[in-house]
């Protein structure tokens, strides 16, 4: 039997690959970008991984607005923060 492939996706920030279920979706669709618990909503969409460092630098450096090529509100990092815990 063949063993089943575990889907690996890379975190923006640490450009790591790791399985889909340690991280999270973040999606731009129809200018609103919001975080997408399900992996399936349509619009363009980038990963990153479920630590709260990394969240940080995220913020920090603007990665999603560098990814969306938009400006990415706070609570948009608060709100995957608060996912995390």
């Amino acid at each position: 039997m063949k063993e089943k492939k575990i889907p690996m996706r890379m975190c923006v920030v640490t450009h790591e690959k790791y399985p889909k279920k340690d991280l999270l979706r973040v999606v731009l669709f129809n200018g609103e970008i919001s975080v997408d618990e399900t992996g399936k909503k349509n619009g363009k969409g980038c990963y990153l991984k479920k630590d709260k460092d990394v969240i940080d630098e995220a913020r920090k450096k603007k990665i999603l607005n560098k990814v969306f090529s938009c400006d990415v509100d706070d609570k948009i990092y608060d709100e995957i923060k608060n996912m995390i815990n």
